[in-house]
């Protein structure tokens, strides 16, 4: 672990602002293609809120999936061009696949999706490829979750819904360093049992719904700063066992102060995975 804490520990911390949910006491839905229910609508509200954002370098053996719900890691990959969509499939979808059992411990672990994020401009239109987010959340609830078993595994959902199981991310770095709009998280054991806000987005054949998340003093956010291509961060997104740790976390983008004028562009690569114990 000293090799990759040397990459970025000359700072305890940074301060920047968080773009948290307001509960207005109306769930908040989106219509993603599905223009004639779109007056159906409610948008959410934000509040920006300055936070502190501890370097996780610091202290980096201190993380763990049960205690935090997330940790860095180092973890080489085959994969030469992460925008070539069948070699993500190929090679990095079984790369992840050993990766996450490994650090959760799980018996199984079936990845379902992936999404490929860059503020290039130009690479926007292409399949699976956003923007970053600048909004705290955490990307399945109670309700989505299982929601997910039932939608890639139909024939076993049933029998695994009765065991525990949950979601398990990650998140990488796919050509340079990160250097700007680096991922931030909340460590799961500082969000209290409120504020998890359900965000519905409706589509013609399926509902998804993520938590979007209310500001509580309570939180304490960590980064990772400068992540190579080389590491990658293991979160929780959701898990049935109460008794296993932290069943959530919370993550978003966010403007890093210290990014240099001529920072490059960040890529990323989120990985989510069904695990099953």
């Amino acid at each position: 672990m000293a090799e990759i804490a040397e990459l970025g520990s000359d700072i305890d911390f940074v301060e920047a602002d968080m773009n948290y949910i307001v509960d207005d006491g109306i769930p908040p839905v989106r219509y993603v293609d599905w223009p004639e229910e779109e007056h159906k609508a409610h948008r959410p509200a934000y509040e920006s809120r300055r936070m502190r954002i501890n370097n996780g370098r610091a202290n980096i053996d201190d993380f763990a999936l049960r205690t935090h719900g997330f940790k860095l890691v180092t973890h080489d990959t085959a994969m030469r061009d992460f925008f070539d969509e069948d070699d993500v499939r190929r090679v990095y979808y079984p790369e992840t696949e050993q990766l996450i059992k490994a650090e959760s411990g799980a018996r199984r672990v079936h990845v379902f999706d992936h999404t490929l994020r860059t503020a290039d401009e130009s690479r926007l239109a292409e399949h699976w490829i956003r923007n970053p987010v600048y909004s705290v959340h955490n990307d399945y609830t109670e309700r989505s979750a299982p929601q997910r078993v039932c939608d890639f595994l139909p024939d076993e959902a049933d029998e695994l819904l009765k065991r525990r199981y949950g979601i398990v991310q990650t998140w990488r770095a796919i050509n340079t360093t990160i250097e700007s709009q680096p991922l931030a998280l909340i460590d799961g054991a500082t969000i209290p049992q409120v504020g998890f806000i359900p965000y519905q987005r409706r589509y013609r054949n399926r509902t998804g719904e993520t938590y979007h998340i209310a500001y509580s003093p309570e939180h304490r956010w960590y980064y990772f700063p400068r992540m190579a291509r080389n590491e990658a961060i293991v979160f929780k997104v959701f898990d049935t066992d109460p008794s296993a740790g932290v069943r959530f976390t919370a993550h978003s983008a966010f403007d890093d102060p210290t990014t240099p004028p001529n920072a490059n562009i960040r890529e990323s690569i989120e990985m989510r995975a069904l695990v099953f114990y």
